[in-house]
């Protein structure tokens, strides 16, 4: 038997051999031991200092440390330093495996860990995370093969990458690393560098690596359990609340986004988030178009949505969560605005793509915003950007998500959840979109009902009024010959020489009603275009007598003023030389439309229908009531027995109701102010032009063009009785202002609302100084420059001017009155007040 020298030396010449006994005799009854005893070690510096003894009491601190409520990176920032201690590795470090924008990446979550340093320097914050992808390294590689690897060179390894290396300034020559696997999938990986006093790691580092990569997996796994758990929790309750809420408000799409979001905000687990809500506009308007057209303004050529819209942000709103949560609602944002100024929104509304970024401060393709977005100095640091679909696949608006309040960046759990919030939202547009349907079907059937009980369309007897083919030829219409009727009804409708129908100074007033239709009649003759287009008698008599029976018996915006816009429509064809400009059918349609442009007037204006909630309004957003003349006008060409343009070809048929929509439309004064430049623009370039030709051709080759000035012609036909005799303009300025005097008693007592001056009674006296006000401001412009057009068209400007002159010693008598009265107050006052200061003390106050 050996003495206990021999034994001491023979362990001491051989170290691996006492290790190995060790491990296999003592472990079981240390651990035991160590479940009973608390063992102190006091100086761990080398394996050969460590016994099983504090290998037992590591794992019995391990399992009170996964038993508590501490995070998972402390509890492996102990596997980790055991580990380097164990293998005498330089260092070990732990890295996350995450998916972002559905690209899988690796990042450290705890960081060059020695048996000895301290977990506040090795846990990695969030900001200054390395990441790189999994294709990237043998970290990189390890998790994708999710095999262990052992590298003894990593300069002859392939997979080697010096990304990390670069950028902490260390070399690395070899290295463990094992993957830490959830199922089939890995969930990080553990990687330990350089043995320390050895080129390599041995065999048996290896298995204590791979023995200690149980307990850390065992630790990473149980915090990612708990994690998952609570992603599946926030992503049920995401779906159940928005669900709730989105079903519980269908008025419209921003309601129910915001009620929906706003439920689910504690769900999200971000700072901050914005949704921008694109406007759906897929084409413009008419006149929208024409500056582009002109040249003078630039075609949009920015992004526009998959499905061909030009992206444009008409609302934003703000969701604040932190500290005091706070709301922000911002209608048409700037482009500047913090939300938008990146390009992320129009980004992910272009190409309808998911957008994870982090550290968007130093992203270069992005501008965001790197100092605080406002004056609460909170700053944008991660974001993840979606867009939010509808059932037709149009994208409706933009989701953005702002700073995970973990700190870390947002992860594909985190996409999946706020991809499922934002699908929900676009499906439930359907909702809202239906909703909306059945509402604009109503008021649709409101407004069709309501005409129909006001009026209906002429009888055969009010035909018979005018075409008296019984009287005559002892038939119907239907029986007679077209062109007997056609002798028949210029026999009954007067010459336009005799009541002056081609005059710019033309008067309704000696006129009836019957009369007037009569003369309307007699404006399609005279244009030629009744036998040219094969218009039946019989209907064009129908349709003008339905003309007038579509006005209503009001005020001003009765037939009378329909008749004179189309009979001045008429004038400034013929007398004004206009006509050369256009075409037989173009003439024809314009003096139709002038004659329609306020069909079925209501006699108050479209901020009134605003104001009043009328389901006008509700039907119509823009040019409220110019869109209803514009209907009522389509729904007569529906009626075979009203149509005048029946026997035209469907291509002609189209331009006359495009024409119908251009001329009615511009009788909102509120297009006025935008489309005058572009006549004015017009007037001086042909100016320019010397042969007439040319000035005909530079006009009437150019649809866009003939358009603005047909727009133009609209507006002075609309205003036409400013330019009319003393005696007529007077009476007609004097209905006007009836009018207005009588909405504005509807204000009063309906809205229960102050009536702006104009439409006041009690302002009544004021009346001249604001008619030279409304000529100044309005008419002067318009047959100024027409008789700079035209100079045939000079006589309506020489009554505006006239009228004014008569408006302007009107008003300067009532200022005289006004200053008068003035002056005696004053007087008045001025001697009550020295009566009362003689009984006063100059020096004293109280007296």
């Amino acid at each position: 038997m050996a003495d206990k020298d021999t034994v001491e030396k023979f362990l001491d010449n051989n170290p691996e051999f006492a290790k190995e006994y060790y491990e296999k005799k003592v472990k079981a009854d240390v651990i035991t031991a160590a479940f009973n005893n608390q063992v102190q070690v006091k100086d761990p510096s080398s394996y050969k200092d460590v016994s099983t003894i504090q290998e037992a009491e590591f794992i019995f601190e391990l399992i009170k440390e996964m038993d508590g409520t501490n995070q998972m990176e402390k509890a492996l920032h102990k596997v980790l330093q055991r580990i380097a201690l164990l293998i005498q590795a330089d260092r070990c470090s732990f890295f996350g495996n995450r998916s972002r924008n559905g690209t899988p990446e690796l990042c450290t979550i705890l960081f060059d860990v020695t048996h000895n340093s301290p977990f506040e320097k090795n846990f990695v914050n969030p900001n200054v995370e390395i990441v790189f992808p999994t294709d990237m390294g043998i970290v990189g590689w390890t998790a994708h093969s999710k095999k262990p690897q052992n590298v003894a060179d990593v300069k002859k390894d392939s997979h080697f990458s010096d990304f990390v290396d670069k950028q902490t300034k260390y070399t690395t020559k070899c290295m463990i690393t094992a993957p830490v696997m959830n199922g089939k999938e890995p969930i990080g990986v553990i990687m330990a560098l350089n043995k320390q006093g050895a080129a390599e790691f041995s065999k048996s580092d290896q298995e204590l690596f791979n023995k200690y990569m149980n307990f850390a997996s065992v630790v990473i796994l149980q915090a990612h359990s708990a994690y998952m758990w609570d992603v599946e929790s926030r992503r049920s309750q995401v779906l159940l609340w928005s669900a709730s809420k989105v079903f519980e408000e269908l008025t419209d799409i921003e309601r129910q986004f915001h009620k929906a979001l706003y439920t689910v905000r504690t769900y999200i687990k971000c700072e901050r988030y914005s949704v921008g809500l694109l406007d759906m506009t897929k084409e413009k308007e008419f006149y929208e178009e024409w500056a582009i057209k002109l040249g003078d303004q630039e075609a949009y050529k920015g992004p526009k949505t998959p499905d061909g819209r030009e992206i444009s942000f008409y609302k934003i709103i703000d969701y604040l969560l932190e500290d005091k949560e706070e709301i922000k609602v911002i209608p048409g944002p700037p482009a500047d605005h913090w939300a938008l100024v990146s390009g992320l929104p129009s980004y992910v509304a272009e190409n309808g793509m998911i957008c994870n970024m982090m550290n968007v401060a130093n992203d270069d393709y992005f501008a965001f915003q790197k100092e605080a977005v406002d004056e609460s100095g909170w700053a944008i640091k991660n974001v993840l950007s979606l867009p939010i679909v509808n059932k037709k696949e149009e994208i409706v608006g933009v989701a953005t998500f702002f700073n995970r309040k973990d700190g870390k960046p947002f992860d594909e759990n985190d996409e999946q959840i706020t991809e499922a919030l934002t699908q929900f939202l676009g499906w439930s547009t359907l909702n809202s979109d239906t909703y909306d349907k059945l509402n604009r079907s109503e008021w649709g059937k409101d407004i069709s009902q309501e005409m129909l009980m006001y009026q209906s369309k002429a009888t055969p007897e009010n035909v018979q009024t005018i075409l008296n083919t019984q009287e005559k030829f002892g038939s119907t219409p239907e029986d007679c010959d077209q062109k007997e009727m056609y002798k028949l009804l210029r026999s009954n409708i007067p010459e336009a020489n005799i009541v002056e129908l081609r005059e710019f100074r033309f008067s309704d007033f000696p006129l009836s009603e019957l009369e007037l239709i009569k003369c309307g009649i007699r404006c399609f003759f005279e244009l030629g275009v009744v036998e040219k287009f094969k218009v039946p008698a019989e209907i064009l008599t129908r349709w003008m007598y339905t003309v007038r029976k579509g006005y209503r018996d009001i005020t001003y915006h009765n037939w009378r003023h329909g008749f004179n816009v189309g009979q001045t429509m008429f004038t400034l064809l013929l007398t004004g030389k206009l006509r050369r400009y256009y075409s037989d059918l173009e003439a024809f349609a314009m003096v139709a439309a002038g004659f329609c442009h306020d069909i079925d007037h209501r006699g108050t204006n479209n901020l009134y229908q605003t104001k009043s909630l009328s389901p006008l309004a509700k039907l119509h957003s823009t040019s409220i009531m110019e869109r209803h003349h514009l209907e009522y006008s389509k729904t007569l060409m529906e009626d075979e027995n009203l149509n005048i343009f029946q026997n035209l070809q469907k291509r002609q048929f189209e331009t006359v109701q495009h024409l119908f929509e251009v001329c009615i439309i511009a009788t909102d004064l509120a297009l006025y102010f935008k489309k005058r430049t572009m006549f004015q623009k017009i007037v001086e370039f042909m100016e320019g032009i010397p042969e007439e030709k040319d000035k005909i051709s530079h006009i009437s080759n150019n649809a866009t063009r003939k358009e603005i000035l047909m727009a133009m012609m609209m507006t002075a036909c609309d205003l036409s009785a400013i330019t009319k005799p003393w005696e007529v303009q007077s009476k007609v300025a004097l209905m006007v202002a009836a009018e207005f005097w009588e909405q504005g008693d509807l204000e009063r007592t309906v809205l229960d609302q102050q009536p702006i001056p104009m439409m006041d009674r009690n302002h009544s006296a004021e009346l001249p100084k604001m008619q030279c006000g409304f000529i100044d401001f309005v008419c002067s412009f318009v047959y100024k420059e027409f008789s700079r057009f035209h100079p045939e068209i000079t006589p309506m400007f020489d009554g505006l001017n006239i009228n004014r002159g008569q408006w302007r010693a009107l008003a300067d008598v009532h200022e005289a009155k006004i200053k008068a009265i003035e002056d005696e107050k004053k007087k008045l006052e001025g001697g009550g007040n020295e009566g009362q200061d003689a009984g006063k003390s100059k020096t004293c106050a109280i007296c």
